[in-house]
């Protein structure tokens, strides 16, 4: 092993890998390594510009002579060992390139699993397996990456994005690194020993948090690339992540109050028909939202004049309502597409390694845009900037479809300008976000959020409100989407919602439904955003003023009723009191967001956030913070009218409902009819 020292860190080398360890932003350290000739340079998530800083690099020799020769002066010998340190983190690293990370106090927080031959250590395994292994895939300079660390007893793990299933804590869980509708892979995670650890990699690959190790896998890269970070809270973690990976912007006022759609409003008169009936009731709505298949062609990037003959006007009518107009934009261009041919001429579409020139059929044939291409990213930017924005005003874009979601999720057979899909995938939904981001600050925007159906690690910078995808209308989706809007916040994406009552399914007549609609809506009044959406079944027929096919192109009808007054009067009652909770908490929201802002803290929180020394907070589950002083407890359970709810010890929490106050450290009965949600609130703060 040959150490050399650098000025903000150490360079190894082991045969021939070369490795780096550097100092990168405060209490951080990003590791590299490569059997290639050099780094390809790439920063991936790590964009943002941090403060250069010269890590503390000590090369040093110890005495190596094994325990039982240590009497013996001719077989004395030494080894030479290094330590790189900034700040509260530093890697320790032996004769043979075995990396242990530790903070301040000298206290071990992770280190690589390697079980072969270490003389330092006194150790030999047989089984010959690396902490660091980059296998070549023949015929290329590309490589099979695994990395290995040490698992441990009593570690919990939390982030890594949005996963559908039901556990918080991610240890013993094995997650797939890739994409896909409703799965969102934002590789970071923060873990109960005081570190928070980013895949740097945008690559397909796994992740297992073992019992008996933990791996991370990429099925094709050029490198390993990690950061990792040390904090004595999870909060300095969280700060200390989106120091170096972006942070989201401020939320703009109208993102923080009530948002209205369905599928799907077919015209405008439908449009400013729901508008105009949540004014007449008197009802707050800050954005309702034009969903797909409103536009002529997918690709085409307008309205369809038939349905929509004068969007600027429905757009002054809605903000004069105090409502903006959120556009749904799809990133499939169809082949019959007005832009189509300029596109794929100029090599702006993502490419297929074999077979047709498509990658999907549902509508028509379509490609999607590569939107790891810059010159893609700018030319989709300026089609919808002249035909939504220019046009008619419209400054908030759904952009669905963000995996992108393809058919079949066969990643070997996709190639963007970045390179092989296997290589590249994930980063896909932060470069879509960030093309209208940069895009809708060029054009002079001051707030920029674009809902988005998928995110990677640092599309919060680019102003990216994640939505949960196309979850079904049950009560599992409905549990599952609490720890995957928290994981979303833990991994720094502080911007999430889901669908209201589910997407796919919920039929508006049914009593259940009507349940699940109800614990959801009150539920979604404490996310970040409070969103209402879904299929609702069943979908309208065709009939002669919405024809199955318009000039050969099939249209998508759209489902049932979706406002806050189709589910009954006793509903309607119900969801208008949350409309109003809404707003009365607005001065709050605002508060939260500014905090996500400058630190990046998550606007819905895990007990454990706020309340670390709280053993017991570490494994609640099923309730969580709102910001620093509201406890929200939804009602998970079909039939279920009361709940216990556990109080974090180091306050004293209020029930919002009755205003019986309790010390904290203790779990409460809580009644929680039809049309009340358990909520507290901390140390005698009146929120409501």
């Amino acid at each position: 092993m040959i150490f050399t020292p650098l000025q903000n860190g150490l360079e190894l080398r082991r045969g021939t890998e070369r490795l780096w360890i550097e100092a990168w932003g405060k209490d951080g350290l990003r590791v590299r390594a490569t059997r290639r000739s050099q780094l390809t340079g790439r920063d991936w998530a790590l964009l943002e510009s941090v403060p250069e800083i010269a890590a503390e690099v000590a090369v040093s020799e110890i005495d190596a002579t094994e325990p039982w020769n240590r009497d013996d002066p001719a077989k004395r010998h030494t080894a030479t060992v290094a330590r790189v340190r900034n700040g509260n983190i530093a890697a320790e690293v032996d004769e043979e390139g075995w990396i242990t990370f530790v903070n301040a106090k000298g206290d071990v927080l992770t280190k690589e699993y390697w079980r072969q031959r270490n003389r330092l250590a006194g150790y030999c395994s047989p089984l010959k397996l690396e902490g660091r292994e980059l296998r070549p895939l023949p015929g290329t300079d590309d490589y099979a990456l695994t990395a290995r660390f040490e698992a441990f007893d009593g570690e919990r793990i939390f982030g890594m994005g949005q996963y559908q299933y039901s556990r918080l804590d991610k240890k013993g869980a094995v997650l797939e690194l890739a994409h896909r509708n409703s799965q969102a892979s934002v590789p970071f995670c923060v873990s109960s020993r005081g570190y928070g650890f980013l895949w740097n990699n945008p690559a397909i690959g796994r992740c297992c948090f073992g019992t008996n190790l933990t791996e991370w896998t990429a099925a094709s890269c050029k490198e390993l690339d990690y950061w990792i970070t040390a904090g004595d809270t999870p909060a300095q973690i969280l700060e200390n992540y989106t120091a170096v990976t972006g942070r989201a912007p401020m939320m703009p006022e109208y993102g923080m109050g009530y948002w209205q759609c369905k599928l799907r409003y077919r015209t405008q008169d439908e449009v400013l028909a729901v508008a105009r009936e949540h004014v007449r009731r008197g009802y707050p709505l800050d954005v309702i939202v034009v969903d797909f298949f409103h536009w002529t062609l997918e690709g085409d990037y307008k309205f369809d004049p038939r349905c929509f003959p004068d969007p600027s006007a429905m757009v002054r009518e809605l903000r004069d309502m105090g409502v903006e107009t959120a556009v749904s934009v799809w990133p499939t261009v169809d082949s019959r597409s007005e832009n189509y041919p300029a596109m794929a001429e100029r090599g702006l579409l993502v490419r297929n390694d074999r077979g047709l020139g498509h990658q999907n059929s549902w509508i028509g044939n379509t490609a999607y845009f590569d939107a790891t291409n810059p010159e893609a990213r700018q030319f989709v930017w300026d089609v919808c900037r002249r035909n939504y924005h220019d046009a008619h005003g419209v400054k908030v874009f759904w952009l669905d479809e963000a995996e992108p979601e393809y058919p079949e999720y066969e990643f070997d057979h996709y190639r963007y300008f970045d390179g092989p899909a296997l290589q590249v995938s994930n980063e896909y939904p932060a470069c879509y976000a960030r093309g209208f981001y940069e895009g809708l600050k060029a054009a002079g925007e001051a707030d920029v959020i674009s809902l988005v159906r998928c995110a990677w690690a640092g599309s919060q910078r680019y102003g990216a409100l994640t939505w949960s995808g196309d979850v079904s209308s049950t009560w599992q989706a409905f549990r599952e989407q609490l720890q995957a809007g928290l994981s979303m916040g833990m991994a720094g994406i502080p911007w999430w919602t889901s669908d209201i009552g589910g997407f796919l399914g919920g039929v508006p007549g049914d009593a259940d439904f009507r349940e699940l609609l109800v614990r959801w809506f009150e539920w979604a009044c404490f996310c970040p955003v409070f969103r209402m959406h879904g299929e609702r079944q069943p979908w309208y027929d065709y009939d002669e003023e919405h024809p199955r096919f318009v000039d050969n192109v099939l249209q998508i009808t759209g489902g049932q009723p979706n406002e806050v007054w189709s589910y009954g009067e006793d509903v309607e009652k119900i969801l208008a009191k949350y409309l109003f909770v809404r707003e009365r908490l607005r001065p709050y929201v605002r508060e939260v967001m500014r905090e996500a802002h400058e630190t990046g803290a998550p606007v819905m929180r895990p007990l454990f956030f706020g309340f670390p020394e709280d053993i017991e907070a570490w494994g609640v589950e099923d309730e969580y913070l709102f910001g620093a002083d509201l406890l929200v407890a939804p009602v998970l359970e079909k039939g279920a009218r009361a709940r216990r709810v556990y109080l974090p010890a180091g306050a004293r929490w209020t029930d919002a409902n009755t205003g019986e106050t309790y010390a904290g450290g203790q779990s409460v009965e809580a009644d929680a009819p039809l049309d009340v949600i358990p909520l507290f609130t901390r140390d005698g703060r009146k929120l409501i």
